[in-house]
């Protein structure tokens, strides 16, 4: 029996026999891990709630055959406790969760990246300092970019050609020459342009560039319309990559 500490986000629960629950974590050293806790369920467990979704865990683990067993659980932070009562932070959440889970398939495989992603993203939704589809689309795209999917937005992505700037200093005028192809990989110039590329507004993309980069001042202050443009096409593009529907985005888009 090998005994291992580590810590973790909950990702989801789900019940086992009368009193057990199988607990999914993403966690810091050994990626996503599922474990048993047992007895959570009763009403006298020694650690029932600091295993729930959103919570940052210390834990104890042994590995078991086939699922690995909490023998300890310390909460860290509960990250939940400020969505409880705001139902479009709880479904933002809840799409994060679901989004780091599929992107970390294989069970304890090290994704230190997507765990530290995890984190800032909860930490910031917590802290309420932008609007929450806001860092929902922050949160996508660099998850997208650490499994190495980042979508090209500053140059096409068939041929490299570069975005620039019009003659007056202004790039949002030479985004209008470019398309959006998610199946290319981002912006697509007119020459590698196929049927079928979206053809966003250049605030759109000026916007995800933004949300990418952590530019929150030019996130902030972008215009409701192309926040909604610019959820749509990071939604279409994250499901395109990893060949999953997100069900939660469904949530978040009527929250």
């Amino acid at each position: 029996m090998s005994v291992y500490r580590d810590d973790g986000i909950v990702l989801r629960t789900q019940k086992l026999g009368e009193a057990d629950r199988i607990v999914t974590l993403l966690t810091r050293r050994t990626g996503r891990v599922r474990a048993v806790a047992k007895g959570v369920r009763r009403t006298k467990s020694r650690f029932g709630a600091r295993v729930e979704p959103f919570t940052h865990v210390d834990l104890l683990l042994y590995t078991g055959r086939s699922l690995d067993v909490i023998t300890q659980a310390d909460t860290v932070r509960p990250y939940g406790e400020p969505f409880a009562s705001d139902y479009p932070r709880y479904t933002t959440g809840t799409a994060m969760l679901e989004t780091a889970e599929k992107f970390t398939p294989i069970e304890k495989e090290p994704a230190i990246r997507q765990f530290l992603l995890l984190v800032g993203g909860l930490r910031a939704l917590g802290e309420g300092a932008h609007d929450p589809r806001l860092i929902l689309d922050a949160y996508l795209l660099r998850s997208l970019a650490v499994a190495g999917y980042a979508p090209a937005l500053d140059e096409c992505a068939v041929c490299g050609t570069r975005v620039g700037e019009d003659d007056h200093g202004d790039p949002s005028a030479a985004l209008r020459a470019f398309a959006f192809a998610i199946g290319a990989g981002g912006l697509v110039c007119r020459s590698c342009r196929a049927p079928g590329a979206a053809t966003p507004a250049a605030p759109t993309i000026m916007l995800m560039n933004a949300l990418i980069r952590g530019n929150w001042a030019d996130a902030d202050a972008s215009e409701r319309r192309h926040q909604s443009e610019c959820s749509g096409l990071v939604a279409a593009y994250l499901q395109w990559h990893l060949e999953h529907s997100i069900r939660s985005l469904r949530h978040v888009e009527h929250a």
